[in-house]
Parts: structure tokens; C-alpha cells; sequence
């Protein structure tokens, strides 16, 4: 297990070098100069440009630019923001915890209605559960999660007036603040989520229902609990697990519209203000972040499949 750990790890290498040089090459696709924005935009001399573009050293060859921001980055040093003059790595610090916060706990939700939903529908297959599951989830996937925010918002923030709008606490300030603050935006995110997981579930479950060993399990007079949980389960889990690592990279990286309907101040807003501001140093970091989450979560998956599969390391 460890030597395929290793190997993975390994071959990470070169698909990282391969996205840092392209989230470096945004520069050269954003309009405008960056040297002119830090020097003060329409009010700027040649002399404060010039002064700008020695600093980021646009002065310099492509590849040599490259090479300088690729050292920095490794460093953790993601550069400052044109506009709040905050450094970038320590903005990201500041916000990474409400974007995190809000995709475990939709992580959670989505596990919680997925699994079980999906479990059900597949040992009852073609029964009025079964029907209804499917129904169901089917409604839940074509709800768009920020369509599903704003109706939230709708009932229970501004009708009812039992949770909060908007906002952010965090947890060691007050757990129930934050949970409180929080709940809409997890439900937003987690009703479509457990969907998709609850379809993917049943239908690897069934296949797994249909194997040979299931049967011969049956047949030895084990219960029907101890087949489904310990044996079909475990062989069945593998697409699921595929569709949580994905969601979860998803929630991560992409929760730039939850984020604004609930104003919290994470990784999401963060890049949609760096987006509108044409903030360059804000948008290689945000993405070249995401894009690490999605490395590592892939690994992670790969890992896990090694864990449920030995074929999966053998070969």
C-alpha cells in the first residue's frame, strides 16, 4: 500500500507543474496592464509604471516570470493584492475556514440523506420506496443549489425569520452561532448532493446485490443486514465514493454563488470580487488553490479505491 502511495504521489509532480503554469499564464489573457493598476491606474506616471513593472518583474522573459512566481508560490508566497494590499496567502488564511465550514457540513448532509436513501431504494427495488426515491432525487438534481439558497432564504430568513440571512460566526467564537448561520447554505448544498449520491448508491448497489457472492452469502443463511452492510456495501462503494470526492472539490472551489447569496466572506466571494476588480495576484491563488484541492482529493479517492480494491494497487 505504501509503494502506491508513493507512486501516486509521485506522478502528481508533473500534472501540478502542469497547472501552475497555467494558472501563471492568466496574466497574459487578463486585459489591462498590472503595472499601471498598482501605479495608480488612469493617474499613473511612466516612471510609477516602470517602477510597477520592475517590481513584478514584467521586464522579464515569460518563462524567467514563471520561474520566479513558481519559487515564491512553493514558499507560500502567492503575491499582494492589487486593490486591499493584503498579501494573498494570508486573505486566503482568513477566508479558507468559512468555505471549508461550509463544504464539510454539506459534505455531511449530502452523506446523510445519500447513503441511506440510496441503500433503501436499491434492497427494495422496484417497490413504491424505490419509486419514490428516485422520483425524488430526480427533482433534487434539477434544482440548481443556488435556486434552492434563495428560496431558503425566502421562507425561513425573511418569512418565518427563524434563522439568520446572512453572515458568519466562527466556531470558537460560538458553535451554535455558527451552525446557526450556516444551516441554510448546507441544505442549499447538501439536498442536490445527497440526490446525485442516493442514485449513485442504488445503482451500484443493486449490481452488487445481483453477484454471485451476494447469493452464495444468502444461501449460508447469513442475515439480509449483514449481506447488504458488510459485503455489498463495501464492493458497491466505489462510484459513490468517486461522486463525494468530485462534490466535495465542488463545494471547495465552487461555492462562488452560495457564497454571495448568503454574504459570507469565504474563498468564493473572495474570487468574485477578484474576478470584478480584475484582481490578478487574488485570482492565481484562489485558483491555483482549487485546483491543489482537486489534486489532492483525487489522490485521496485514488487512495481509498486501493484500500476497497487490492487490484486497483496491484495493477
Amino acid at each position: 500500500m505504501g509503494a502506491y502511495i508513493a507512486r501516486r504521489v509521485l506522478a502528481l509532480i508533473p500534472l501540478l507543474i502542469i497547472v501552475s503554469f497555467i494558472v501563471f499564464s492568466l496574466s497574459q489573457l487578463l486585459p489591462g496592464d498590472p503595472a499601471r493598476v498598482i501605479a495608480g491606474g488612469q493617474k499613473a506616471t511612466p516612471e510609477g509604471i516602470a517602477k510597477a513593472r520592475e517590481e513584478l518583474h514584467l521586464n522579464k522573459p515569460f518563462i524567467q516570470q514563471y520561474g520566479i512566481w513558481l519559487g515564491n508560490a512553493a514558499r507560500g508566497d502567492l503575491g499582494t493584492s492589487f486593490f486591499d494590499h493584503e498579501t494573498v496567502a494570508q486573505s486566503i488564511a482568513q477566508r479558507f475556514p468559512v468555505t471549508l465550514s461550509l463544504a464539510l457540513g454539506a459534505l455531511v448532509l449530502t452523506i446523510l440523506i445519500g447513503l441511506p436513501l440510496g441503500i433503501l431504494a436499491a434492497v427494495r427495488q422496484g417497490s413504491f420506496v424505490d419509486r419514490m426515491v428516485t422520483a425524488s432525487s430526480s427533482v433534487a438534481l434539477a434544482m440548481p443549489d443556488f435556486w434552492l439558497g434563495m428560496i431558503l432564504l425566502l421562507i425561513f430568513a425573511v418569512n418565518l425569520q427563524v434563522l439568520p440571512s446572512r453572515g458568519y460566526i466562527p466556531l470558537t467564537d460560538s458553535p451554535a452561532g455558527w451552525a446557526t448561520h450556516l444551516y441554510l447554505p448546507w441544505i442549499a448544498m447538501g439536498v442536490p448532493g445527497g440526490a446525485g449520491l442516493a442514485r449513485q448508491v442504488r445503482g451500484a448497489m443493486i449490481d452488487a446485490l445481483e453477484q454471485d457472492y451476494v447469493r452464495t452469502a444468502e444461501s449460508k443463511g447469513l442475515r439480509r443486514r449483514l449481506v447488504v452492510f458488510k459485503h455489498a456495501l463495501k464492493n458497491a462503494s466505489l462510484a459513490p465514493v468517486t461522486v463525494l470526492g468530485i462534490g466535495f472539490a465542488y463545494m471547495l472551489g465552487g461555492s462562488v454563488i452560495i457564497e454571495q447569496i448568503f454574504t459570507l466572506n469565504g474563498m468564493g466571494r473572495y474570487f468574485y470580487l477578484a474576478l470584478f476588480n480584475k484582481d490578478l495576484p487574488v485570482i492565481q491563488g484562489v485558483v491555483l488553490l482549487s485546483a491543489l484541492i482537486f489534486v489532492v482529493l483525487n489522490l485521496a479517492v485514488d487512495i481509498f479505491y486501493a484500500y476497497l480494491n487490492p487490484k486497483v494497487r496491484l495493477g
